[in-house]
């Protein structure tokens, strides 16, 4: 069996019906574009979510302060400071935690010259960098000695830098918040937006202590807002969690069957959490696209049993000169595979090229990988195998007679 004459005759064939050759590739076009487009989305998606998880720092803890009641009202954790300097020292002493940093955040108006910011001012100690994973690229991080002196230095995210200086260097400037004088030491790196979608670069770190007493002022002396921790590993996690519920049962006197005035949440775990979803939400786009694909194949389906009984007298005269069933066969499936794969390129051009288009019309992150592009074709090959293989069969297996007698 010679395959160059095969598919020379399946080409003509084709071509004698081009407009429904044309419009029977139109459902693989769509099925094979719809796909690596879905898939292009998603992935994109589950980029944005691991970025995100990335910008939070690895295997992160963070020690909520206890909750309020007033009035039969309670409100969340957070709003009563049970946390204090004293217990993030505790807990970052702890056997497997890597290091603990408190967080006492607010919002103020930063001023430099004739440019005004408002951003969020967390006071936090030098071993925010490490819990958080978070470099500073220009300048240099306060130290422990500004912590203990209470010293007007501050570091700034990107966006801060962005907005008060433009493109002056602000290493060594001097602004304002509430009026008292803060020096710029350092730049932070860029981290991007959180899960939440707040910008982790619209910050601005100062001293927990300057803090305290300078900018927020704190009716209880040595409170904080929160404690972020980080485990020495993945395997630590469970363990740091553990230790750090019983070291403060220990510390804030809390006997059993009592309420805890503190909460402690696996940040990792929340992450992982939205990674898993995003997930299951790229494999539903890609399989609910997949079904064009399927409507793809009863279309060439459908077409190649037309084009069997319209051929019907065509098939009776081939046998009659001696073609084996095996050449009717390949004949009519080499046809439903030229069909499938040329509707497959092009699909899988279509499905770039809006995928691309998507992205720079609407800003939506969209990820385009070979193996998608790989897989789309693959499949809507397969589905032209298979779905052109019936009625390749059913031709095939015609009486000679009966088909040379079709009317």
């Amino acid at each position: 069996m010679k395959l160059t004459p095969l598919i020379g005759e399946g080409w003509q064939a084709m071509r004698s019906n081009g407009l429904r050759t044309f419009l029977t590739m139109l459902g693989m076009v769509i099925g094979v574009g719809a796909v690596i487009l879905m898939l292009a989305v998603g992935q994109g998606a589950q980029m944005m979510v691991n970025e995100a998880i990335a910008s939070m720092g690895s295997n992160l803890f963070i020690v909520l302060s206890g909750s309020s009641t007033a009035g039969g009202l309670r409100s969340g954790f957070g709003s009563t400071p049970t946390l204090t300097l004293a217990d993030m020292q505790a807990i970052s002493e702890l056997p497997d935690v890597a290091a603990a940093a408190p967080v006492l955040p607010n919002t103020a108006q930063m001023m430099y010259g004739a440019n005004n910011w408002s951003t969020t001012i967390a006071g936090t100690s030098p071993s925010i960098l490490e819990v958080r994973d978070w470099d500073v690229v220009k300048g240099l991080p306060f130290t422990d000695s500004d912590v203990r002196a209470g010293t007007r230095v501050l570091l700034i995210g990107q966006t801060v830098a962005r907005q008060l200086f433009g493109e002056e260097d602000p290493i060594g400037k001097t602004v304002r918040i509430k009026n008292s004088p803060f020096q710029v030491l350092g730049i932070l790196a860029v981290k991007g937006q959180s899960l939440d979608g707040r910008d982790q670069d619209d910050t601005v770190l100062v001293p927990v202590t300057t803090a305290q007493r300078q900018l927020f002022g704190n009716q209880f002396p040595g409170m904080v807002r929160f404690i972020m921790v980080k485990a020495k590993s993945a395997g630590a996690m469970e363990r740091v969690e553990k230790d750090m519920q019983q070291l403060l049962h220990t510390r804030h006197r809390i006997r059993e069957g009592q309420d805890d005035d503190f909460n402690v949440r696996n940040l990792t775990a929340l992450a992982e959490t939205a990674s898993g979803a995003t997930k299951i939400m790229s494999a539903m786009l890609g399989a609910i696209a997949s079904v064009s694909l399927l409507v793809g194949g009863i279309g060439i389906m459908n077409i190649m049993l037309v084009s069997v009984t319209e051929r019907t007298r065509e098939i009776g005269i081939r046998m009659a000169i001696g073609a084996k069933r095996g050449d009717i066969l390949w004949q009519f499936l080499f046809e439903a595979i030229i069909i499938s794969l040329a509707g497959s390129f092009i699909g899988v051009l279509l499905g770039v090229g809006c995928a691309y288009a998507l992205s720079s019309l609407t800003e939506m992150v969209v990820v385009v990988t070979l193996s998608s592009i790989l897989l789309a074709f693959g499949v809507a090959a397969a589905v032209g195998v298979f779905f052109g293989f019936y009625p390749a069969k059913k031709a095939a297996y015609l009486s000679p007679i009966e088909a040379l007698r079709y009317q």
